[in-house]
């Protein structure tokens, strides 16, 4: 294998990987920027796997390459849906987000076994037919050498959250409704007195991470579980988690440490075919994503300054 090919694998397995993260990440960052901590995006992603499936499993015949993109926007509405329940939960009854959202991962996986039972008479659903595949850009996959590395065999839908994660930069930072949504998790009393709607805010950040959460989820099941049973979702969510506070809460970072974790996902697949790591054990490789997410949170959550009213439930004064 030649370093050019063996760059192409590994671009190409990483991006796969990051893409499910890079969506639920920003949704996150959205989240907390307005004051409320969701550590429910698991069970969110789980909710946005269930139903990409679900609908990837009725529609494809009719739909065909059209039905991935069409199941991860199902995904991402069903997402958001179940999002509200945490946004009600901690915005009108004041609970407390970890708790709050502790409940959407333990609700989401039987839930959505629970309803596959009902739907399909099974305890998972068949390997869908239409996925995401790999994606060659024409033009950029003919750019010598960077074209075949980055463009060539890759991931249509990590390119798309590459770029919304710039985009959503400049939403947050660069906008009024940015401004509002970070004053809101900041400072809600002051941002309140100014005149923005905290409760509005809060609630338009819990909703983004939703549709953004099961938007990860759909891709995670339309391109690389490729059906849905109890166990297609175990940990992206807390990677996306430790993702946004690794990337200090900002879109961008979030995206780049997003690509970080999903390199290390994507070695547990690819690592017996490259140099050097092969003669690793597969079970240290697969295990390794989650002792790296572990040593991230402890060695950088300390040092990472969230929003200062990130968890703290808002009461309006009268």
């Amino acid at each position: 294998m030649n370093l050019q090919t063996m760059l192409s694998l590994i671009v190409s397995s990483t991006l796969v990987y990051s893409a499910p993260l890079i969506f639920t990440a920003l949704g996150g960052v959205f989240s907390e920027n307005s004051g409320i901590v969701n550590v429910g995006l698991e069970g969110i992603m789980t909710m946005g796997a269930f139903s990409s499936v679900v609908f990837n499993l009725t529609f494809a015949s009719s739909l065909g390459r059209l039905t991935p993109w069409l199941g991860a926007l199902v995904g991402g509405i069903v997402g958001l849906l179940f999002s509200l329940l945490h946004a009600v939960a901690t915005i009108n009854f004041r609970a407390d987000h970890v708790i709050s959202g502790t409940v959407l991962n333990l609700m989401a996986p039987p839930l959505g076994v629970f309803l596959i039972k009902a739907l399909y008479d099974k305890g998972q659903t068949e390997n869908i037919s239409a996925n995401f595949g790999y994606y060659s850009f024409p033009g950029l996959a003919k750019i010598p050498v960077i074209g075949p590395i980055f463009f060539a065999n890759t991931s249509a839908p990590a390119w798309c959250g590459i770029v919304l994660a710039i985009v959503l930069w400049w939403v947050l930072y660069k906008t009024r409704f940015g401004l509002q949504l970070r004053s809101s998790g900041e400072n809600p009393q002051a941002a309140d007195t100014l005149g923005v709607n905290v409760y509005k805010m809060r609630y338009a950040g819990v909703l983004m991470s939703g549709f953004l959460g099961g938007l990860g989820g759909a891709i995670f099941a339309e391109a690389i579980s490729g059906n849905f049973s109890v166990s297609t979702i175990v940990g992206q969510g807390f990677m996306a988690l430790a993702a946004v506070i690794f990337g200090k809460w900002n879109p961008i970072g979030a995206m780049l440490s997003s690509l970080f974790f999903g390199f290390a996902q994507s070695l547990s697949i690819i690592g017996n075919q490259l140099p050097g790591i092969s003669h690793i054990p597969s079970v240290y490789m697969q295990v390794a994503p989650y002792v790296i997410t572990i040593v991230v949170l402890v060695a950088f959550f300390g040092k990472s300054t969230a929003p200062a009213a990130d968890g703290v439930n808002y009461i309006k004064s009268k």
